[in-house]
C-alpha cells in the first residue's frame, strides 16, 4: 500500500509541474508596432516591378542556356528607374553580375548590408496559367518568374532607397544594397561581394537577405500570423549513390537487380530518418510561439524535459516544414538504370538532395548515410556541399530594430526566430557577422510559397507596396 501512495504522490506531483509550467509559460512582450501610414509612390513600385520581371534572367550551370542579352537589359533599366539611388550611391561591380551600392552614412560606424538576387530559375513554360515573363497583372496579382525569389525584394530594396534618397534622407550609417545574378546556381556573385568586404576590412552590424516570411496556420496551435526570420541556415549536400554489376537480360534476373539495391538503400534511409536535434533556433521559436498556443500544445513546449519525444513524434508524422526543423533531411531526387525496357542495367545510380541541421556536418551526414545504407557494393559520394551556417543573434539593437520594422508592417504577426530550411547567398557572410537574417519581406500562403521554383509564380499588388514599406521602416531606423 505504501509504495502505492508513493507511486500516487510521485503521479501528482508530476502533474502538478507540468500543470504549473503550462499555466508560466505565458507570452512574451512583443516588439512595439508603429504602423504609421508611408507615402511614397505605390504605382511605380508595381511598374517597376512589372518591367524586370520581363527580364528573362534565368541563371543556368551551363552557360549556354543563359541569354546575356537579357542579363543586360535588365541592368540598363535600373539607372532609369532609380536615378537618385544612381546618382547618390557608389556601384561596385565585384564580379560581373554582382551589383554593389554603397550609401554613405552621416557617421562612422558599422554598416547594414541589404541583400536579394535578380536571376531566376527556369520555367516549362506550357506548364504556367500565364506566360512566366510577360509580367501580366490580373485581378490585382502580378504573374512572373521571379515575383517571389527574389525580384520582388530587389524592387522592395531600391524603391525604399529611391525614395528615402529623393526626400534627403541620409542613414546614421553606411548601407550597402548587395545583389547577385547567380545566386540560383550558386555562383560567385555573393562571394565576390564578401570578399570586396573582407579586403576592407568591412563587417557589417546587420545583414538582411531572403529567408522566412509572415506565415499562417505553419505552427501547431497558433491561429495569428507568424513573421519567422532565419537565425541559421541549414547546410547542404548533394549525395550520389552508384551500383555497378554484369547487367543482362531481363528474361533471367538476379536476385536483386542494380536498380532493386538502389531502391532498397533508398527505403532504409526514408526509414530510418536522421536523429533530432533540438537547435537553438528552433529552441527559440517553440519558446515564443509555443506561449501562444492551444493548451495542450502549451503544455507540451512548455515541458519539453519530458515531452520531447511526443514533439518528435508529432514532427515525425507531420514530416515538411516541422519535421526537417528537427533534423537533418534527405530528399531523393533523381535516378537513373537502363535505356532498354527489357535490359538489366550494368550500372545504375540515384541522387538525394540532404539538407544537414546545425550541429552536424558534410562529413558526418555522410557517415550516418553510409551507416544506414549499410552496402558495400554501393559506392557513396558526395558531389558537393556545405555546413550549416553559424548561428546569429537572435537580440541587442539589430535584432530590435529588425524585428520592429517588421511588427509594424504587419501589425499582427509574431516575430519570431526560427530556423531557414534551404540555402541563401547569405551563408557567405558567416566570417563577417553574427547578425545575419534571412526574411523575405512578404506575407506568403502555402499555395504562394509553393510556387517558389514552382509553376505560376506571382505576387499580390499589395504584397509588392508591403515589401517597400518594411524597407522603408528598416532603412530609417538604421
Amino acid at each position: 500500500m505504501l509504495i502505492l501512495w508513493i507511486i500516487l504522490g510521485l503521479v501528482a506531483l508530476f502533474l502538478a509541474v507540468v500543470l504549473i509550467r503550462t499555466a508560466l509559460f505565458r507570452p512574451l512582450p512583443e516588439p512595439k508596432a508603429d504602423g504609421a501610414p508611408l507615402e511614397f509612390n505605390r504605382q511605380k513600385a508595381i511598374d517597376d516591378l512589372q518591367a524586370l520581371i520581363r527580364c528573362r534572367t534565368v541563371s543556368d550551370r551551363d552557360p549556354a542556356k543563359e541569354d546575356d542579352a537579357e542579363f543586360k537589359k535588365f541592368a540598363e533599366l535600373l539607372p532609369g528607374m532609380f536615378p537618385h539611388v544612381y546618382e547618390t550611391c557608389t556601384l561596385y561591380t565585384p564580379d560581373r553580375r554582382a551589383l554593389l551600392f554603397h550609401w554613405k552614412g552621416r557617421e562612422e560606424g558599422d554598416p547594414t548590408v541589404l541583400m536579394a538576387h535578380y536571376d531566376v530559375v527556369s520555367v516549362v513554360e506550357e506548364d504556367w496559367k500565364k506566360p512566366a515573363f510577360e509580367g501580366i497583372i490580373e485581378d490585382g496579382v502580378l504573374w512572373g518568374r521571379g515575383t517571389l525569389d527574389t525580384k520582388g525584394t530587389f524592387n522592395g530594396v531600391m524603391q525604399a532607397a529611391e525614395h528615402l534618397i529623393a526626400s534627403g534622407f541620409q542613414p546614421l550609417h553606411d548601407i550597402y544594397l548587395a545583389f547577385g545574378g547567380d545566386e540560383e546556381i550558386n555562383g560567385n556573385g555573393a562571394p565576390s561581394i564578401v570578399q570586396w568586404f573582407k579586403e576592407r576590412s568591412i563587417r557589417p552590424a546587420m545583414v538582411v537577405d531572403e529567408g522566412g516570411a509572415v506565415v499562417e496556420n505553419v505552427f501547431p496551435g497558433v491561429k495569428r500570423p507568424c513573421a519567422v526570420v532565419g537565425i541559421a541556415e541549414k547546410g547542404l549536400m548533394n549525395v550520389s549513390f552508384e551500383y555497378m554489376s554484369n547487367g543482362g537480360h531481363a528474361s533471367a534476373p538476379p536476385p536483386h537487380t542494380a536498380v532493386g539495391h538502389l531502391s532498397a538503400a533508398c527505403v532504409r534511409l526514408e526509414n530510418h530518418p536522421a536523429k533530432r536535434r533540438f537547435t537553438r533556433p528552433a529552441a527559440e521559436m517553440f519558446n515564443l510561439l509555443g506561449r501562444h498556443s492551444t493548451f495542450l500544445y502549451r503544455m507540451i513546449f512548455a515541458n519539453l524535459w519530458c515531452f520531447m519525444p511526443v514533439l518528435d513524434l508529432i514532427c515525425k508524422k507531420s514530416g515538411g516544414e516541422l519535421n526537417a526543423l528537427m533534423r537533418t533531411s534527405c530528399a531523393f531526387t533523381t535516378m537513373e538504370g537502363s535505356k532498354g525496357l527489357n535490359v538489366i542495367p550494368p550500372y545504375a545510380r540515384m541522387t538525394a538532395n540532404m539538407r544537414i541541421i546545425p550541429g552536424e556536418t558534410v562529413e558526418s551526414t555522410l557517415e550516418y548515410v553510409r551507416k544506414t545504407v549499410n552496402n558495400p557494393d554501393i559506392t557513396v559520394t558526395c558531389m558537393d556541399g556545405c555546413d550549416p551556417s553559424p548561428i546569429s543573434e537572435p537580440e541587442g539593437e539589430a535584432w530590435e530594430q529588425l524585428s520592429q520594422a517588421i511588427a509594424s508592417t504587419w501589425e499582427n504577426a509574431l516575430v519570431s526566430p526560427y530556423l531557414m530550411l534551404a540555402c541563401s547567398d547569405s551563408r557567405h557572410y558567416r566570417d563577417l557577422s553574427d547578425r545575419v537574417y534571412r526574411f523575405s519581406a512578404m506575407a506568403l500562403s502555402k499555395e504562394e510559397r509553393g510556387t517558389i521554383h514552382g509553376n505560376d509564380e506571382r505576387i499580390p499588388l499589395e504584397t509588392i507596396t508591403k515589401t517597400v514599406e518594411f524597407y522603408l521602416r528598416l532603412i530609417t531606423k538604421r
